[in-house]
């Protein structure tokens, strides 16, 4: 049997060689699941009925010689903020607690059709609204390295039960940071896309399966290892579906492959955004053990910005994108969104595009940024039995910080649609894991996997959490 801790590729070359089935492998993953997650509560819906008769046929085709797809057997669960056919899919939220989808998302239907075995769902906070996954519904998810702690949000579900080996591999989401943060905070690696590269159709942010996308917002893998986000970067990117009769992906390759060609500029710390130092020494550390491996670092490049109004910008229209879930009501007399005025999203707009443009210059003689996820690492919970108060909440633990500031490095990079791959680089004093945001041009993601690949062959990548091993 295969650890299931391993990485997706070495489950699947395990499956593909014979040495483990599919049913083998799902009853495996049900089990762990019901040894391990009481405490952590990372996997809120399950679906072992249908599971096993995919699992079954899986086994059946491989038997009979027959072709299979190559995510063929692998067990997964799915962020409950996707829409998944046939199996309880919420949004986290009250009004769709008994909601059974009748059509996948697409990256769903995308992984399914590859032949993962979809067998349950994970946590999220309201709307994927938090940066900890908490709901009146399924409660909290908590970090499996510190229980005490959360795992991030919103994929704080996912990001837990990719570090403890409940699933194969997760799809998560990210306007503010929701891949990024629970990744980071896991000990995982997540890849965010640029905006378009990866359908977002069937996201639940409201009470309506919408097929438009959401400004910002963006899905993307998150695994155990750099070879598993390249496989399945692969599987995800295309056209969303209305989009698919009239253009085709073709993303640039990366712009070097050797460590030493890259031209990296190293952003670890800033005013606008001060960084903790436990955080801070292990960003210093990782980034010094990348230039003894032949990094050329340029430790002073900025993009020609004000990070502040960048900033700032960014979190508006953030708050744009997600700020009509509750008011988006099929009962609502005003068409959805009604609250929120076109007018300032397009000021917001033409604003970005000119930060953009700067951006773009940077990466004129720049391949990739490496910047921080979040100021601290994964922090103790804070919300109440409502959830998590944005707008005046702050976290005592690291000198009472503003609860927004978690958002400020993830706001500067993402609402930018830049691409970023955010792998595991060291652990703080506390044994708490802390990623980095990798990040490239526009459109550049193999840039920004490749330059991963490098940091993980310096560095080493996703380690198992302590309470992984726990009645193993």
């Amino acid at each position: 049997m295969v650890e299931l801790t391993s990485s997706l590729t070495d489950i699947i070359s395990a499956l593909d060689s014979g040495s483990v089935g599919a049913t083998e492998l799902l009853d495996a993953h049900l089990d762990r699941i019901e040894r391990l997650d009481g405490d952590i509560n990372a996997v809120i819906t399950l679906a072992p009925d249908r599971a096993h008769n995919e699992a079954s046929a899986v086994d059946a085709a491989r038997a009979a010689g027959q072709a299979v797809g190559p995510l063929a057997g692998v067990p997964i669960t799915v962020k409950d903020a996707l829409a998944t056919a046939g199996i309880r899919s919420t949004g986290g939220a009250n009004e769709l607690a008994n909601h059974l989808p009748a059509e996948d998302a697409t990256v769903v239907s995308l992984v399914r059709n590859a032949g993962a075995v979809v067998f349950g769902k994970t946590n999220i906070p309201r709307w994927s609204g938090d940066y900890q996954s908490f709901n009146d519904m399924f409660g909290k998810t908590n970090n499996p390295w510190d229980l005490t702690r959360t795992p991030g949000g919103s994929s704080g579900g996912p990001a837990a039960a990719v570090a403890m080996g409940f699933t194969g591999f997760e799809i998560g989401t990210d306007i503010g940071g929701s891949i990024r943060v629970p990744s980071s905070f896991c000990g995982i690696y997540g890849h965010k896309p640029s905006f378009g590269v990866i359908p977002t159709y069937g996201y639940l942010d409201s009470v309506r399966f919408h097929r438009n996308v959401s400004d910002v917002n963006v899905f993307g893998p998150m695994a155990r290892s750099i070879d598993d986000l390249d496989l399945l970067f692969g599987l995800l990117a295309g056209p969303d579906p209305d989009d698919a009769p009239g253009w085709k992906l073709d993303l640039p390759p990366s712009r070097a492959e050797a460590i030493g060609d890259f031209r990296v500029a190293a952003w670890l710390d800033s005013e606008f955004a001060p960084i903790d130092p436990s955080v801070g020494a292990v960003l210093a550390d990782a980034v010094a053990a990348l230039e003894r491996a032949g990094a050329r670092v340029d430790h002073g490049r900025r993009p020609e910005i004000d990070a502040v109004s960048a900033t700032l910008n960014g979190s508006a229209l953030i708050g744009l994108a997600t700020r009509i879930s509750d008011s988006d009501s099929p009962d609502s007399p005003e068409p959805p969104g009604a609250s929120v005025p076109h007018r300032q999203w397009d000021v917001r707009h033409r604003e970005r595009g000119v930060v953009r443009r700067r951006w773009a210059d940077f990466f004129d003689d720049v391949d990739i940024l490496l910047c921080p996820v979040t100021p601290i690492p994964a922090f103790r919970h804070i919300h109440s039995e409502e959830g998590s108060n944005w707008a005046h909440a702050e976290i005592e633990e690291f000198g009472n910080m503003p609860y927004g500031q978690l958002v400020l490095w993830n706001a500067l990079i993402g609402s930018a649609y830049l691409p970023v791959t955010t792998p595991p680089v060291g652990r703080t004093a506390e044994g708490l894991p802390v990623g980095i945001q990798v990040v490239a041009p526009y459109l550049h993601d193999h840039t920004a996997l490749t330059f991963t690949r490098r940091i993980t062959e310096v560095l080493g990548g996703y380690t198992a959490p302590p309470l992984a091993f726990e009645g193993a």
